[in-house]
């Protein structure tokens, strides 16, 4: 093997490299330098987003178990900015008593998670797929279980490394039938050998299964709404934004490979789990008082609409499911930065009803809840409607026109219970008004960011048409 190709490998020898930095960090500092762990990780992981997209030439490795080109790079890019957000967002919750001396183990463990991700959607061979699949998956549940002395934080932990072995166990299932049928774990082997055997129908099955597990896809997202409630609010972020877009861009990238000779099933597949997904969510969200679960249904009818994007299976797909990618990213973040500064503030799980005159108290957090939240429900000029937007577009292309239709029918339902929210920030009273809240300034940061993506996002679309050339590539 000539090793000198894992220096090729840019944007993961970078994140190693910040990786050691920040162990041997954590290892050696005291006192005074302590208290610049955060600037240095923060620092850390912009340049990680810069380093990443340095180089977006389209090359192969191992004998083509790693594949990088433009598109691929971008991603991992998004991957790192998100990172980068919910590391400003975290600040707050790191220095409290509780975890101040835990810092460590929460970078370390997200920049491991983040590398797994970088091999999820670089894989060109089965077996590095799952790596990077578990390399996510373990330190995600160490994450969701980071605050020990909370029941909640126990439960969600044991709740999601529950669910995500049981997924892998059947994604390997489904893996172990492609390979006896095929005899090769190599993607563009494998789809020159797949040719629609009930054996391989069921192989497509379990594996889009194993990954519905990791999107929350219903049927498969029993688990969601507790370990988001669970979980550290930094961490419930973390898991329904960046994990959720590696594993769907992941999904999409096998299913084209791997899949294209069997793309009449797996769009079937699609169909219904998308449709059960978006319906179902949007109708368990109207039920939901606590701001956490709330969020959970929320991204599971999202995952629903990011999978109209997939059902393509084209160039148009790919762009309209990256795009939706951003927009989501920079929305959700906003809204659960705003969960964890309402926390902080009573000490409690936020609820609807804390939301209740917060414009009178807080206007501008307010103000920033409301434009994320017309964005997440698709409303003109912000970028989720555009997003939403191109994603309809494609799969009425691709001649999904009743699907389109239910989506759309869905949308309203949506947008009436993000509504809720406005309402309760701006016209309802509260006997127990929030104070005025003072965030510090990483959050401040976060935010300011946050707003910035969704209203350029909105207003510049036409970086659509410049993510569709680069969406070629893949």
């Amino acid at each position: 093997m000539n090793y000198i190709q894992f220096f090729a490998m840019r944007p993961e020898v970078s994140l190693l490299c910040i990786y050691l930095v920040i162990f041997l960090y954590d290892l050696i500092s005291t006192g005074h330098y302590r208290r610049m762990f955060h600037p240095l990780v923060c620092i850390s992981t912009l340049l990680l987003v810069i380093l990443t997209l340095s180089d977006r030439s389209t090359f192969t490795l191992f004998g083509g178990m790693y594949e990088s080109n433009a598109m691929i790079v971008f991603m991992k890019a998004i991957l790192a900015f998100g990172s980068m957000l919910v590391i400003l967002q975290a600040n707050r919750w790191l220095t409290s008593s509780t975890t101040f001396y835990k810092q460590g183990e929460f970078y370390v463990l997200l920049l491991s998670t983040l590398l797994g991700m970088y091999f999820m959607i670089s894989a060109r061979h089965f077996l590095l797929l799952f790596v990077g699949i578990e390399l996510a998956s373990l330190p995600m549940a160490c994450l969701v279980a980071f605050d020990k002395y909370s029941h909640n934080s126990a439960e969600a932990g044991i709740k999601y490394i529950l669910t995500s072995m049981f997924s892998s166990a059947i994604m390997l299932y489904g893996v172990s039938f492609l390979y006896g049928t095929t005899g090769t774990l190599y993607f563009a082997d494998m789809s020159e050998l797949l040719t629609g055997t009930p054996l391989q129908i069921f192989a497509l099955v379990m594996f889009f299964t194993g990954m519905g597990f990791k999107i929350s896809l219903v049927p498969f997202h029993m688990w969601t709404a507790d370990s988001y409630q669970g979980a550290p609010t930094t961490v419930t972020a973390f898991l329904s934004v960046i994990s959720k877009g590696a594993a769907v861009f992941t999904l999409f990238i096998v299913l084209v490979k791997v899949f294209g000779a069997m793309t009449g099933e797996w769009q079937t597949i699609i169909y219904i789990t998308s449709l059960a997904s978006i319906t179902l969510a949007n109708l368990m969200a109207l039920k939901q008082s606590v701001l956490k679960r709330f969020m959970a249904f929320s991204s599971i009818s999202q995952a629903g609409y990011i999978m109209l994007a997939v059902i393509g299976g084209n160039a148009g797909g790919m762009t309209a499911m990256v795009f939706y990618i951003i927009v989501y990213t920079v929305a959700n973040m906003a809204v659960f930065a705003i969960i964890e500064t309402i926390e902080w503030q009573t000490g409690d799980t936020a609820r609807r009803e804390n939301c209740n005159g917060l414009y009178k108290s807080n206007p501008k957090l307010a103000l920033i809840m409301t434009l994320a939240l017309f964005s997440l429900a698709g409303i003109p000029p912000f970028a989720g409607f555009f997003s939403k937007f191109f994603v309809f577009m494609n799969a009425f292309g691709s001649g999904f026109h009743i699907l389109v239709f239910v989506a759309l029918i869905n949308t309203v339902i949506s947008l009436y219970y993000y509504l809720l929210i406005v309402k309760a920030m701006y016209m309802k009273e509260s006997t127990q008004p929030l104070p005025t809240i003072k965030s510090d300034p990483y959050t401040r940061t976060s935010l300011t960011i946050c707003v910035a993506g969704i209203i350029l996002a909105g207003l510049c679309s036409f970086i659509y048409a410049g993510i569709d050339r680069i969406a070629f590539g893949l």
